[in-house]
């Protein structure tokens, strides 16, 4: 084995598994976005199904998909061009099920996604009794058993009416309930064998969170040498993600069709919100590229270990990370605890003054730059404030033992400046969550004396 094909082995076995970036979006976008008094002034909106929707814009779609298919292939390094035959084509005589059918071709996402009319429940607000309570299983086409137990859906009508602020938090969740999944040639399905987005760049086909990834994750700053040996690693599409439903966004709102407009919106901001996240913008943290030759000339002289266990330790750091941000908001929220710091630290509307508005490079040249800078920082704190059986011993494999377990409360219980640092470093990248989807969100919002 060669340098080059190490490097292409360790970098993929340290991809697999990885398509999450953060657990329940919609537990951190609440205190984002109630921060903001433009979005809480919103009047609420009339939920209409996807096909209302279609059905009432059949042109006006066909020339917002037709725009983005030749924005994405102008400014999307590697994107894969859409076949000519899935363009997005609907007359009086399209039905329906076949208006939902051609968007979902046309729009790339997996048709099974179920995309009902619901909204998720913030853990400490009382249920209304009035309204169904909806199985994640309606929701979604993944199991969601860790994810819902922070969240609860609760089903609309159409017609009925629902807050701003709660259309687009639930949807924020959307992107991680299936619309991604399944969509390689290699994924054996058979939309996947029309999409024309060619082979999974990265991870295991055959692992149905990894098909995903490569949506949800942005490696735009990582050395020449890992692209060379790694040139998958440049087929990585939020920016195209963020794009397209922004721009739906966009024409929703502009026709009066609020609620699919706030939703799209949601569904862009997820792939923002993911880039925030260190592990989904560089490959390997902690990990420098001196490290990963030498690693690489112990594999092939035929020790195999440090190959194996900076896999497991990266990815154990990686889901170290989101558990301790899932329980910690899990628990915030369900207690009402409206002044911890994480909490704040998410509706800290003075972190936004940092950035310029929001632009089509805001994805690429803000979000994940800046988590790029920050992943050596956070691996560290990660190793040095958690107990080492989760994140230095590469024998413990976290995925295998994570049901059950809440390293938040173990880390809480600790004490130390390695804790302080952690809480504080992982506060900073909740600040920047929030930020980035606040700056989303008013790049959407009604002009002073503008259309309402």
């Amino acid at each position: 084995m060669g340098i080059k094909t190490f490097c292409v082995a360790l970098i993929c076995y340290g991809l697999t598994g990885s398509g999450w970036a953060w657990s329940d979006h919609a537990l951190a976008a609440w205190p984002a976005l109630r921060a903001m008094p433009q979005m809480r002034a919103l009047p609420p909106v009339k939920a209409e199904t996807l096909e209302q929707f279609l059905a009432a814009n059949r042109k006006g779609v066909a020339d917002v998909l037709a725009q983005q298919e030749r924005w994405a292939r102008q400014n999307v390094p590697n994107y894969p061009s859409l076949p000519e035959a899935l363009a997005f084509k609907a007359d009086k005589k399209t039905t329906a099920a076949q208006l939902r059918d051609r968007f979902a071709a046309a729009t790339r996402i997996n048709p099974q996604t179920p995309l009902p009319l619901f909204v998720a429940l913030d853990p400490g607000a009382a249920t209304p009794s009035r309204k169904p309570r909806l199985d994640s299983a309606r929701v979604s086409i993944l199991p969601l058993d860790g994810a819902a137990l922070g969240m609860r859906f609760v089903g609309l009508k159409s017609g009925e009416r629902v807050s701003v602020i709660d259309v687009v938090v639930t949807a924020c969740d959307e992107p991680d309930f299936g619309l991604d999944i399944g969509l390689w040639s290699d994924s054996g399905t058979a939309w996947g064998q029309r999409y024309g987005m060619g082979e999974l760049p990265f991870g295991n086909p055959a692992v149905i969170y990894t098909t995903q990834a490569p949506l949800h994750m942005g490696f735009y700053y990582e050395p020449s040498v890992a692209y060379a040996a790694a040139p998958y690693l440049k087929r990585t599409y939020p920016e195209w993600r963020i794009h397209l439903w922004r721009s739906l966004a966009v024409y929703a709102l502009s026709k009066g069709h609020n609620y699919w407009g706030w939703r799209f919106a949601g569904w862009a901001a997820h792939y923002a919100q993911d880039l925030t996240q260190p592990y989904h913008a560089r490959v390997l943290p902690g990990v420098n590229i001196a490290s990963m030759f030498g690693t690489g000339v112990a594999d092939i002289l035929g020790w195999h270990g440090p190959k194996n266990n900076a896999v497991v330790l990266v990815s154990n750091r990686h889901l170290a990370l989101e558990n301790i941000q899932r329980k910690a908001l899990q628990s915030l929220s369900a207690q009402g605890l409206k002044l911890d710091p994480w909490i704040q630290s998410l509706g800290n509307t003075s972190v936004d003054a940092q950035y310029a508005a929001w632009t089509e490079q805001s994805a690429r040249d803000v979000i994940a730059r800046e988590a790029q800078d920050f992943a050596d920082t956070l691996d560290a704190s990660l190793a040095q404030a958690l107990p080492a059986k989760y994140i230095n011993d590469p024998s413990f494999d976290l995925g295998a033992h994570e049901e059950g377990l809440d390293l938040y409360t173990e880390l809480m219980q600790s004490d130390g400046k390695t804790r302080d640092r952690l809480l504080d470093n992982t506060g900073q990248l909740l600040a920047r969550f929030g930020a980035h989807t606040r700056i989303l969100m008013r790049s959407l919002l009604p002009k002073p004396n503008g259309p309402k």
